[in-house]
This record gives C-alpha cells, structure tokens and sequence, in this order.
C-alpha cells in the first residue's frame, strides 16, 4: 500500500461517520470545546471525545490548549494538500493510459 493509499484510508475513517460528519459541520463555523460539540451535534461528550480522537489521527481536526480548555478546529490546509495530491496522482494516470 502506498503512503498516499494509506493516508487517504486514514482520511476517508475520519469522514466515514455520520456523528462524526456532524462533528465536522459543526467546526466549518469555527474553534469548539468537547462541551460545545457535544450540545450542537446532540452527542454525549464521552462520545465526541471519541469522534474527535479518530478526526484527529485522520489529520482532519486539531487541538489547541487555552488554559484549561481544549478548542478543536478543522485542519483544512491539511484536507487541501491531501486531496490536490490526489487530483495529481489521478491526472498522472490519466497522463500514462493516453
């Protein structure tokens, strides 16, 4: 598998989930605490806390410490880097069947 494969596996667990897609909606209007997350998507925040563990190793959220809260955001440079390397790699094949 390469390491393009792999991290688009990783990426497409992290969207794979409705609760988690909701997650992510949610981060589109900017930086929220677990606290936040879990009363706007309707979702105990044990369960957002796993949600966010799974958006974080997919690459999709990051966490920010401010005192004794933790904010969550969306990573979109990184969802952007990683689906223009995609669209490269499928204009290379296409570049190669021609």
């Amino acid at each position: 598998m390469t390491d393009l494969c792999k991290t688009m596996n990783k990426f497409g667990k992290g969207i794979s989930n409705a609760s988690r897609y909701r997650i992510i909606e949610v981060l589109f209007s900017g930086p929220k605490t677990v606290g936040e997350l879990a009363e706007k998507t309707k979702q105990s925040q044990p369960l957002v806390s796993q949600h966010l563990r799974v958006l974080k190793e997919s690459g999709l959220v990051q966490d920010e410490r401010r005192g004794q809260e933790v904010l969550y955001t969306l990573n979109a440079e990184y969802a952007i880097r990683l689906l223009k390397h995609l669209l490269e790699e499928f204009k290379s094949k296409k570049k190669r069947k021609i």
